[in-house]
């Protein structure tokens, strides 16, 4: 078997896998369709804060490394 559909084949997910979420996302609908109007817009609040705190988060970027300093001093010859 070739190296890159080696890694292609661990990385995706198995049958069994895709189908538990399929189901869990079955589960969570079913559940949101239970909830009240106001229990609705509490959790469209609480998402709303975590996608705004995602969104500064992403926008903060990665820290920067920084670049060593240069060697100023001439060269000495003997």
């Amino acid at each position: 078997m070739d190296a890159d559909e080696w890694a292609r084949a661990e990385a995706a997910p198995s049958d069994n896998e895709i189908t538990r979420v399929r189901q869990l996302i079955e589960r969570i609908k079913g559940d949101l369709d239970d909830l009240t109007g106001d229990e609705r817009g509490q959790i469209e609040d609480a998402v709303a804060t975590v996608r705004r705190s995602r969104a500064r988060i992403t926008s903060l970027g990665m820290p920067k490394i920084r670049q060593p300093l240069p060697d100023i001093r001439a060269e000495r010859t003997a």
